[in-house]
């Protein structure tokens, strides 16, 4: 007898996640505030957790807060340490109490919240050669979060050539540390055009990391950095070998801006495969596919913040 198997397998009360990171000043903290308004607004239940113990200036009213739980401030109080090993003392200490107090807490939520954006941390060095934050995220994908990775970019980096290079090695070991569907995101985008006159290139180039060896060439126009043209090449090869990185321009006062980067949010969560704001089969697949002429990509990606 032949077995029948089920031809759709379901998840029962889905849940889906965005981890806002990125350096400090990058605007994950506004971006959080902004994305809540505006996914309110498109009808989803969503919250923001902190998970940032040093987010003193929050411009939203967190559903959860890790600095319930701990903060950087009473780290370097009582431990006599310095507000970096306080972070990392912070991330450690909520990994081992994800299990007490993080997951429990997201459950009691799951009744009015599916949606949760998370606000982390701002130290680099949580992501690419620390564990703590890996294995928050590794549990929050065994409890059946559907989690995608938000890395936010302070636009002004593409305005200096070292800087960028720097940039684009950063975003590629967090992508490969996390193991997780990742955006990287140009934010304030609308400060490009004051930054219109420093760039070397199309705006495009730094969008979709094309050929770098030009890169390579303004490098070494600058005498501290030619010394290090191996290097540099070195890194620019690489990013170029594993063809990962690219970036999304955002400006969170635009709501044009934020259904575009929701739409390669939703995509890479799967959160477009639910029965969400968009359910005609025609949206659904243009998302899905990213069925998008080069012209209109170009018109609403970039022309509006170089014109």
């Amino acid at each position: 007898m032949m077995q029948r198997f089920p031809t759709q397998a379901t998840v029962e009360n889905p849940r889906y996640g965005q981890l806002i990171i990125g350096p400090p000043g990058s605007g994950k903290t506004t971006y959080c505030a902004e994305a809540l308004k505006f996914y309110r607004e498109l009808g989803r239940q969503v919250g923001v957790v902190n998970l940032d113990p040093a987010n003193e200036n929050m411009s939203y009213e967190p559903v959860l807060s890790v600095m319930e739980l701990i903060t950087v401030e009473d780290c370097m109080e009582h431990l006599k340490i310095g507000p970096n090993g306080a972070l990392m003392h912070c991330a450690e200490y909520l990994a081992d109490h994800l299990e007490d107090w993080l997951l429990p807490a997201l459950r009691k939520l799951g009744a009015t919240h599916n949606y949760f954006l998370f606000d982390c941390p701002g130290q680099i060095e949580l992501y690419t050669h620390h564990t703590a934050m890996a294995r928050v995220f590794e549990r929050l994908e065994r409890e059946r979060y559907s989690l995608v990775t938000v890395n936010l970019i302070d636009s002004h980096y593409c305005s200096e050539p070292s800087k960028f290079i720097a940039t684009l090695l950063m975003a590629l070991n967090t992508m490969l540390r996390m193991s997780l569907p990742h955006v990287n995101v140009l934010s304030k985008a609308d400060l490009l055009k004051k930054h219109e006159t420093k760039l070397h290139f199309n705006v495009d180039f730094y969008t979709d990391v094309l050929d770098l060896k030009y890169l390579l060439d303004k490098l070494d126009d600058d005498p501290a950095m030619r010394k290090y043209h191996k290097l540099n090449a070195a890194i620019c090869s690489m990013v170029e070998d594993y063809a990962l990185v690219s970036f999304q321009l955002l400006d969170v006062f635009s709501t044009d801006s934020m259904l575009r980067l929701r739409n390669h949010i939703d995509k890479a969560n799967g959160y477009v495969y639910k029965a969400g704001e968009e359910q005609t089969v025609n949206s659904l697949l243009a998302c899905a596919v990213g069925a998008e002429t080069e012209a209109a990509r170009m018109e609403h990606d970039v022309r509006p913040y170089m014109e």
